[in-house]
């Protein structure tokens, strides 16, 4: 529940800090306004099954390859000036692939470009623009913030989706081939590459770390082993979550309950709905037992909740059970973002962010392809059994290793 008080966080946001907010909701409109459609286009314009795999395999490649050197750049050369490039390679990607059917050009550009195949926050920018917002707000207010950050975000993914998919279907009803019709989409993501560059050019010097940035390959210095622990725990959690990705949800419950499109669209809708509503009670628990405590003590119940997923008699208490998980789900995500910025220097900020969500990406793309041989086998609880109980094993780590390392704001309660 949103309650009136919550929304007094944008006091805490000058211009820039509501220029950042404004970016959030525009990049990810965009990245869910091309997902609903990109498999669609790139089988429209001639390429195989394998061919769209492979392109989304470079593409999340290549993001962690070019995300990895802006975002540890970023403290030393200037975040406007990387977010402005980032947007650059997102217009970029977006013209090539609405251009060109050539399976080269599109690899160079999923490569090199930003282009998002789940929807999902994917390029430099998340890193960059949280080590600048917890630059603005105070640190009493930083976990508020990121918890509305992210709560944007998924609303405005979602919008996007749903705006694709009606645009693509009104134009296909008004004479427009399939191809063309998805064409149109792929050039107004470009587009948003622009809106995305002018947006940036307003920054003020403001979101620049006002420390010394010290001359280091990764960008780190004091806090490289608190970020490289805190990088191999994310990636755990991470692997732990590729076992039950939504499509793969999706797909086990048309397996286990024969349930159609219509239905997970709407179980979907839902789920991610409360999941961005779920991140705003974070700020208020942190506050009152801690940043870590709120991280391992509502992701411990959401895990247990997702074990029983699989072993429910019913199709409705199996949704229930769902839906009851990602209304907790997410209290861990602004907590992680906000300790991580918290822990580290400030001119560290943008390479902490950038290495421990690159991390994540990594962790997270092994594991689907065992979900999918653990499914082809007919073990349809094992993924639910093995994703939770890799991330209790995660959150008990992280509770044990990271309690005592408390962020400003606690040490000075």
């Amino acid at each position: 529940m949103i309650l009136p008080n919550e929304l007094t966080f944008t006091r805490y946001l000058n211009s820039d800090g509501k220029i950042l907010f404004i970016t959030r909701i525009a990049r990810l409109f965009a990245y869910g306004f091309l997902s609903i459609i990109l498999a669609l286009y790139l089988a429209q314009v001639g390429l195989s099954t394998p061919e769209i795999g492979a392109l989304f395999t470079l593409t999340l490649l290549g993001d962690a390859v070019i995300s990895l050197w802006i975002t540890t750049s970023a403290d030393r050369i200037g975040r406007r000036k990387m977010l402005l490039l980032g947007a650059g390679l997102m217009l970029f990607a977006g013209i090539v692939f609405a251009l060109t059917g050539n399976i080269v050009l599109l690899a160079v550009a999923a490569i090199i470009g930003v282009i998002s195949p789940s929807g999902g926050e994917i390029g430099p920018f998340l890193s960059i623009e949280q080590a600048a917002l917890t630059q603005i707000v105070p640190n009493d207010q930083r976990t508020r913030v990121f918890a509305w950050y992210n709560l944007v975000g998924s609303f405005a993914t979602a919008t996007g989706a749903l705006v694709s998919g009606s645009l693509a279907q009104f134009l296909q009803a008004n004479g427009f081939g399939a191809l063309d019709s998805y064409r149109v989409v792929v050039i107004g993501y470009a587009a948003f590459g622009i809106l995305l560059t002018a947006l940036f050019s307003r920054l003020s010097p403001r979101v620049e770390t006002t420390w010394q940035v010290a001359s280091t390959k990764i960008g780190l210095h004091r806090s490289r082993g608190i970020v490289l622990k805190l990088s191999a725990l994310f990636a755990l959690d991470a692997f732990a979550g590729g076992f039950i990705v939504q499509s793969l949800i999706a797909y086990w419950f048309q397996i286990r309950w024969g349930v159609e499109p219509a239905l997970l669209g709407s179980i979907f809708f839902g789920a991610n709905i409360l999941a961005g509503i779920s991140a705003l009670s974070a700020a208020r628990i942190a506050a009152r037992i801690g940043l870590i405590n709120t991280m391992v003590f509502t992701h411990i119940p959401s895990n247990v909740l997702l074990m029983l997923v699989p072993l429910m008699p019913n199709l409705p208490l199996a949704i229930f059970v769902l839906l009851i998980r990602f209304s907790i789900s997410q209290m861990d995500v602004p907590t992680r973002q906000s300790y991580t910025m918290a822990v580290v220097a400030p001119d560290e900020r943008s390479a902490a962010s950038g290495i421990t969500t690159i991390a994540r990406s990594i962790g997270a793309a092994w594991s689907p392809a065992l979900t999918g041989a653990l499914l082809n086998a007919s073990l349809l609880t094992a993924p639910f059994f093995l994703a939770g109980g890799l991330k209790i094993i995660y959150d008990l780590t992280l509770w044990r290793s990271f309690r005592a390392h408390k962020p400003p704001e606690e040490k000075r309660d």
